[in-house]
């Protein structure tokens, strides 16, 4: 049987994901999807298993930010930001994610859910394609963050999107 449930993060368990899933040199990034999530603007799921966070991945409702993705999608639907503790990897954790997140997108009426992969992950890219993501364009992914010494880290990364019809 499956332990494993998900559902949107709640002020309470930031403590937890903090401790069990822990974003090293971005103090913050827990809070910052949640105040997205009560912003209206996205859904931050949250995969826990025997009490414990296990793995989490948000909606974003306003879609990718990336001008290469709106530029060929508009404001599709984007599930970013998957990661499942390495432990328990697998377990098919990542799966129950992403169905989570395209239920939530048909809930919503949305016919697409999209998704990106860094070209330097050929595990999550193997997860999507069995889950029937196709890829629609090759963007650049920039994201920054606050370090714990008040540091500003600015990233870019060389992507895939990708996308999946819900209807």
């Amino acid at each position: 049987m499956d332990r494993t449930e998900i559902r949107p993060c709640r002020a309470e368990d930031l403590d937890l994901l903090d401790r069990h899933l822990p974003a090293p040199g971005a103090p913050t990034r827990h809070a910052d999807r949640l105040a997205r999530q009560e912003a209206g603007l996205g859904t931050y799921l949250i995969a826990w298993r025997d009490g414990l966070p296990a793995g989490h991945g948000q909606v974003r409702w306003d879609g990718c930010a990336a001008p290469e993705v709106r530029a060929a999608l508009g404001d599709c639907p984007e599930f970013n930001g998957l990661d499942v503790r390495a432990e328990l990897r697998g377990q098919g954790i990542g799966t129950a994610l992403v169905r989570a997140a395209e239920e939530l997108a048909r809930e919503r009426g949305r016919t697409l859910l999209g998704l990106g992969v860094a070209h330097d992950n050929p595990r999550a890219a193997a997860l999507y394609a069995r889950l029937g993501y196709a890829p629609v364009t090759a963007y650049t992914d920039r994201y920054g963050y606050t370090d714990a010494d008040g540091v500003r880290r600015d990233h870019a990364d060389g992507c895939t999107f990708l996308v999946r019809r819900l209807d």
